[in-house]
């Protein structure tokens, strides 16, 4: 009988073993539940508010008092070039996870992928499973589409001629130049070989001087954090608006923080989050809404959704070893 035991314990170590070889080492989960958390209630999607082209004016709200607790950290991965942590806060009650990840070479290991131009939208999950290096994914720039088929005034031709691509006066795309209208001002991210930057109202022949390899965009009024210094138009009404969001913001050469939030809470809440705790040199509005997703690699062949509203999007940002 002993005999017999010790064969089935020798089986079940062997099979744990050969399971083991598909589970990335350097991924440490903390016995936390699978996501979506059952305490973490995700708002019915709701399409992104299209701005008016000129917004009335309005007086500024009073900010609501900001709050934080930092709540617990649900996951992290580590290896010689790439550190993230993955944390489950509320910040002002919205329940939000924030996510501080550390590379050594920003430049080279932030990356981009892409639904077909001008043809269809994809699922972020789908564009990461095509980075077999991609250790975490979110969603990216905000679009045109025939749902959403708002397009600034400036631009040349008719709302069909954007469908099924960014927002966005310059698209670069692994180096390639798919979009650059003429006297049109750029504002959204670049990737460039130090890492992320944010431009507002840039001439498109200065940013493409800095030789891109990509660029991410939305409204023009994304850019929120420039140079250490609080650049969002407060008088914006989406700014004051509460919807899910999703902001990516540049502490230094190495170091980037998410926000991707799980309830509803406002740009001005995020931005004001971030100077207090962080004190960002830059930080960028992304698509979020129903567009809003958060995915980690758990295995060779899989992600895990911590956070999406299951909307197609047309690229997303990737974040690799």
């Amino acid at each position: 009988m002993k005999k017999l035991i010790a064969w089935l314990l020798l089986c079940c170590l062997l099979t744990a073993s050969a399971l083991g070889e598909w589970t990335l080492e350097e991924e440490i989960d903390l016995d936390a539940p699978d996501f979506p958390l059952e305490d973490v209630a995700t708002p019915e999607p709701e399409p992104t508010p299209e701005p008016t082209d000129t917004p009335e004016p309005t007086d500024t709200p009073e900010p609501e008092p900001l709050t934080y607790d930092p709540g617990t950290v649900r996951s992290r991965y580590e290896s010689a070039t790439l550190r993230f942590t993955i944390r489950l806060a509320k910040i002002n009650s919205c329940k939000t996870f924030i996510t501080e990840l550390w590379m050594a070479e920003p430049g080279r290991q932030i990356v981009k992928e892409t639904a077909q131009w001008r043809e269809h939208l994809a699922n972020t999950e789908d564009m990461a499973e095509r980075l077999p290096t991609c250790r975490l994914a979110i969603s990216g720039s905000g679009y045109v589409s025939p749902v959403y088929s708002w397009i600034p005034e400036e631009y040349p031709g008719d709302n069909e001629d954007y469908f099924y691509t960014p927002l966005g006066s310059l698209t670069v795309t692994h180096g390639k130049v798919f979009r650059n209208l003429e006297g049109v001002k750029y504002s959204g991210l670049t990737l460039e070989e130090d890492g992320l930057h944010v431009y507002r109202d840039a001439d498109n022949a200065e940013v493409l001087a800095r030789q891109p390899k990509e660029t991410w965009s939305f409204y023009e009024e994304c850019p929120l954090i420039m140079d250490g210094e609080d650049v969002l138009d407060r008088s914006w009404p989406f700014a004051n608006r509460k919807a899910i969001r999703q902001v990516i913001a540049r502490l230094d050469d190495h170091n980037y923080v998410i926000l991707t939030t799980a309830g509803t809470i406002t740009v001005t809440a995020c931005v004001d989050f971030l100077l207090e705790y962080y004190q960002p040199v830059m930080a960028y509005n992304l698509d979020g809404g129903p567009s809003a997703a958060l995915l980690r690699r758990v295995s060779k062949s899989r992600y895990k959704v911590i956070q999406q509203n299951r909307q197609k999007n047309v690229d997303m940002m990737g974040f690799t070893d």
